[in-house]
């Protein structure tokens, strides 16, 4: 079925044998609908909040705009008061927006000396009408898990639109390897550009199947700086490679400009989790925005 997430016991499948343990397994342990298979997610956020909370001495915590019991939490200063980072994962298919009230909160945050905001909108896969361009898609990311049409990120999008951040989450597309081995290839880094020292030691993120390329609005091209491109598995043919692109848009970043005193930083919600991956690279990408925070 399209625009939904995998349960638990597809998961399983599809990985088999990697949550074949009763933690993962075992329906009296973990649940086996797509709750279960959302819980994994923060199950892999874990080593960040570690890593972040030895970095910085302070915890990170986690929340819901709607959680599993349907209770909301808005972006207000309950989220914003005490914060000086704020990440904001678009991994939802539940067609929320954001809140004009949202929008400004968000706002008056960013008008703070020393904040940043990390905005994470995942893939947008099968939007175009074509059936032959969503097959065309789903051949080139080739996770079963994904339907032809999985279109997340409508709350960050809104989000964003609303901030007037001009950057669009588009496609879902493999990365590139090292030749014989399964290691992501290096990222393209623009250091002549990364003036803060965002990606300070990085040379790699993670590997996940289908990353989103953030595509940079015209009115944004002087205002938003691209850090880092990902190369593309130009082997599986893809609507956006077949228009001549060979890598996608990874790391995107909006110095503080006018009223706003703030950092912007535009990053997939993949390169936070464990659940995909991880190293020293990117953990060091991780302390580098804990230090520069």
């Amino acid at each position: 079925m399209d625009n939904r997430f995998s349960t638990m016991t597809e998961v399983r499948r599809a990985l088999w044998p990697a949550y074949e343990s009763p933690r993962f397994a075992d329906p009296q342990m973990f649940q086996q609908g797509i709750a279960g298979s959302l819980e994994l997610f923060f199950w892999a956020w874990a080593r960040f909040q570690t890593v972040i909370a030895e970095t910085t001495g302070h915890a990170v915590p986690v929340f819901q705009r709607v959680d599993q019991a349907g209770f909301r939490l808005p972006l207000d200063e309950r989220v914003l008061a005490d914060a000086d980072t704020l990440l904001v994962f678009g991994l939802d298919l539940a067609e929320e927006i954001a809140s004009s009230e949202e929008i400004e909160a968000v706002r008056a945050f960013l008008e703070r000396e020393g904040t940043c905001l990390i905005l994470g909108p995942h893939h947008d896969v099968g939007a175009s009408p074509d059936l032959e361009e969503r097959a065309m898609e789903y051949g080139h990311h080739g996770d079963p898990l994904v339907p032809r049409q999985q279109r997340f990120a409508r709350h960050t999008r809104s989000l964003m639109r609303g901030l007037g951040i001009p950057v669009e989450n588009r496609y879902g597309l493999r990365p590139a390897v090292v030749d014989g081995t399964n290691r992501i290839a290096p990222l393209s880094v623009a250091k002549d550009l990364d003036t803060r020292g965002w990606l300070a030691g990085v040379t790699t993120f993670n590997f996940h199947m289908h990353l989103p390329h953030y595509a940079v609005m015209a009115e944004g091209e002087k205002s938003v700086h691209v850090l880092a491109r990902q190369p593309i598995d130009t082997s599986r043919p893809h609507p956006f490679t077949l228009a001549g692109n060979t890598e996608l848009n990874a790391l995107l970043w909006m110095p503080p400009s006018g009223k706003r005193a703030g950092d912007v930083l535009v990053a997939d919600s993949t390169i936070f989790s464990t659940l995909f991956g991880g190293d020293e690279s990117l953990e060091r990408f991780w302390k580098n925005i804990a230090s520069a925070a």
